[in-house]
């Protein structure tokens, strides 16, 4: 194995760490953006739906543009756009110009999301074994390291703005240090249609193959970030309304969720090249339908942690295996594939927090989480999807020997 392929590792993780840390800088901002503008949490709700649309068209633009230009391009370019984005979100006063802003960093979010992934299949492919998970698990690392680095730049009395100007002047600087390191991934879109064109119906076949299994992808990914985005925004409310926990306790059962799910992406590179893609799909889900069980019938809070870490070690491995297999398809196409499934997993992450608060008009909080259950299970049924992804991570890591 070559310098310039670890060289290549290293940087893809920089640019998941630094996509993490600035999307959690953001987050970590939000009560005090809130304040600043005079906004209501329902407004504020609204407006994070534009965040949401405009990290969805980022990944629609950025995923066409990355095979037609190459990720070593459009990676660095959208770190560094993403970075110079963070701090408008800090800077209105009017909800009609945060509106603006979190429109546009949500879009530079969206096409830095997509491009490093893009990337980080070309490095999967190159390394000839498993490498996709450990590059989401550096993604939670960042929001990890930007909840550290707000609390202290509120300890020290920085404005949201100042703090946010400081962290993306940091990111454009590391976006553009760590951009050499990239693979010189070519441009494959011109001719990658051709063949199709002239009327040969095997190549039409497979095509027509390929797209049905993309978006059969794209929707288990809906689904399992629906778990995620439920967890993200439900799980201390459901220890404290639910089992009576005091606050300061409450916010563990996120805590203990986000924990799993990187110590998971941390391991699961290892199990898909022993297990399969599949068998980490099909099983993850399964035990995290184990863990929101136990969650939804527990009376005890010690139980729902358990359940909450269940869930989070079950569902860590399942997205990195769908983002891959996506990757993996069509590798001429490999960015336009992953933007769909990652674009479709991206709604899923922003619905399954109004799904469940939704359903709470209808039943109590934990009898809602019985949605999760049943998307879990659907997910680990319909895991023979990766069947082929299966056979392809045994012969990489077989021919890596």
């Amino acid at each position: 194995m070559n310098d310039s392929l670890r060289a290549a590792r290293v940087a893809t993780f920089v640019y998941f760490s630094l996509c993490g840390t600035l999307m959690g800088t953001w987050v970590v901002n939000i009560p005090a953006v809130e304040e600043r503008v005079g906004i209501s949490h329902a407004t504020l709700g609204g407006l994070l739906v534009l965040l949401g649309l405009g990290a969805f068209i980022g990944m629609q633009v950025a995923g066409r543009l990355t095979d037609r230009l190459g990720a070593r391009i459009v990676v660095p370019a959208t770190g560094v756009l993403c970075s110079a984005a963070l701090v408008l979100p800090g800077l209105p006063r009017e909800p009609w110009t945060l509106a603006g802003a979190l429109l546009v960093f949500g879009f530079c979010n969206g096409c830095l999301d997509v491009s490093m992934n893009a990337h980080a299949v070309h490095v999967e492919k190159a390394y000839g074994r498993p490498v996709m998970s450990a590059f989401h698990a550096t993604f939670s690392v960042g929001g990890v390291l930007a909840a550290l680095v707000g609390a202290a730049t509120a300890s020290a009395g920085l404005s949201p703005a100042a703090g946010m100007a400081a962290m993306g002047a940091l990111g454009v600087a590391i976006a553009l240090v760590s951009a050499r390191a990239l693979l010189p991934t070519a441009p494959t879109a011109a001719g990658t249609g051709a063949a199709e064109e002239t009327g040969q119906t095997p190549a039409v076949e497979r095509r027509r193959g390929t797209s049905r299994r993309i978006w059969i992808l794209a929707v288990l990914a809906l689904m399992v970030m629906l778990c995620e985005g439920a967890a993200n925004d439900w799980s201390a409310l459901h220890l404290k309304d639910v089992l009576g926990a005091p606050a300061s306790i409450a916010a563990f059962a996120y805590g203990t969720f986000a924990a799993t799910m990187t110590i998971g992406r941390l391991l699961a590179d290892r199990l898909v090249a022993r297990f399969g893609s599949m068998a980490i799909l099909r099983y993850g889900a399964a035990t995290a339908a184990v863990g929101i069980t136990i969650v939804t019938v527990s009376p005890w809070i010690w139980a729902a942690f358990a359940g909450w870490a269940l869930f989070g070690l079950g569902l860590s491995g399942c997205v990195p295996q769908l983002f891959s297999a996506a990757g993996h398809a069509d590798p001429s196409a490999a960015g336009a594939n992953v933007s769909r499934v990652a674009g479709l997993g991206y709604v899923g992450m922003l619905a399954g927090p109004a799904a469940i608060g939704w359903l709470t008009h209808l039943v109590a909080l934990n009898h809602a989480f019985v949605l999760l259950i049943l998307l879990c299970a659907i997910t680990a049924v319909a895991a023979g999807i990766l069947r082929t992804g299966s056979d392809r991570t045994h012969e990489m890591a077989h021919s890596s020997h």
